[in-house]
């Protein structure tokens, strides 16, 4: 694993993989942003790649500003980072703190093909509810989902459609419930509406962190990384846990959730969906990202799912053995929060 510290801003990206050719991670943006949790937001985009056998590593950039600096911070690290981009070593995109607007010059340079940057909000959607369908089924289900970010909408839509009441809610703002299953128009314009969609829904809102402890059977989280904490753990009532981001799990959490007989499914699986969009198999542009999801994405969580470690450390160790095909060495520690 290396840092790599950028020399026109106070920026740097973590490269879990410091021999690869190609490596791929969010860019993220606050006035502080940890090596720490960089590092291990890489290592679950390095297990991602090898849950669907490509050889490549896994990346997370972190850029410091404040909120009067941030505009000519994102133009210094664009114009740096550039030219790795262009080469195909640093594959990035908006995270927390950017919106895609502002990594927008990057995106020219990108070689990923057209449809990943049409699809990909769409496909991690449809990554996330293809998790949930695989392990249990959707029709009828309750869903609570902790974190709704910029694909909220996608998100509620493909749950909503394919039969599951999502029925809390929950954001930095605070948390919104509804035992019955809120309305699908109302959910999806509350997310769409510009605005935190609880405090569209709840007046006044529940604690944020109430949504970990929703009556739910299904808890989908992923606001950031170590959301879940053994602490909140303890409150989980869900039967499943299915990320929508990377490592919201922290290991001490996974310990109290496995001992209740909760099933935490691998984040570097259900997160995979856009990485549908990049390739197809056996190579070439994709044709049909979507189809071919619905069909691989569910074998792999199938192959994991009744592991005598559980789900998420027995598909760890499946991304171990195909790392073992090409590396001499494997990256030290697995991608959990700590």
């Amino acid at each position: 694993m290396r840092t790599h510290r950028l020399t026109s801003v106070d920026a740097f990206i973590v490269f879990d993989l410091d021999d690869v050719s190609s490596s791929v991670g969010v860019t993220r943006l606050a006035p502080r942003i940890l090596v720490d949790g960089a590092t291990w937001m890489a290592r679950s985009a390095t297990y991602q790649q090898a849950s669907f056998e490509l050889r490549r590593g896994g990346a997370s950039a972190g850029i410091n500003a404040a909120p009067d600096t941030r505009h000519d911070a994102i133009r210094r690290f664009v114009e740096e980072v550039g030219p790795m981009v262009a080469e195909g070593r640093f594959l990035t995109e908006a995270g927390r703190g950017l919106g895609d607007i502002d990594l927008a010059p990057l995106r020219v340079l990108d070689p990923r093909p057209a449809i990943y940057w049409q699809q990909r909000s769409a496909l991690a959607a449809l990554g996330v509810a293809v998790s949930v369908e695989a392990t249990g089924g959707l029709d009828g289900v309750t869903v609570a989902v902790e974190g709704l970010d910029r694909a909220g909408p996608d998100l509620v839509h493909v749950l909503t459609d394919r039969g599951a009441k999502v029925v809390g809610v929950g954001t930095a703002a605070g948390t919104a419930t509804e035992p019955a299953g809120f309305d699908r128009d109302r959910l999806s314009e509350a997310c769409s509406g510009g605005g935190d969609p609880v405090l569209a829904l709840a007046d006044p809102p529940e604690a944020p962190g109430a949504v970990l402890a929703s009556d739910a059977d299904v808890l989908v989280v992923g606001s950031r990384p170590g959301v879940l904490d053994h602490v909140a753990a303890a409150t989980v009532r869900a039967a499943r846990v299915v990320p929508h981001g990377p490592i919201p799990v922290t290991a001490k959490a996974l310990a109290v959730l496995r001992g209740a007989g909760t099933v935490v499914l691998p984040d570097f699986v259900t997160t995979a969906g856009p990485l549908f969009a990049e390739v197809a198999p056996g190579g070439g542009e994709p044709s049909d990202p979507a189809g071919t999801l619905t069909r691989v994405l569910p074998e792999v969580l199938t192959e994991v799912l009744d592991h005598e470690r559980g789900p998420l450390l027995g598909a760890c160790l499946r991304a171990e053995a195909f790392l073992r095909t090409w590396r001499s060495e494997l990256p030290f520690g697995r991608p959990l929060a700590t």
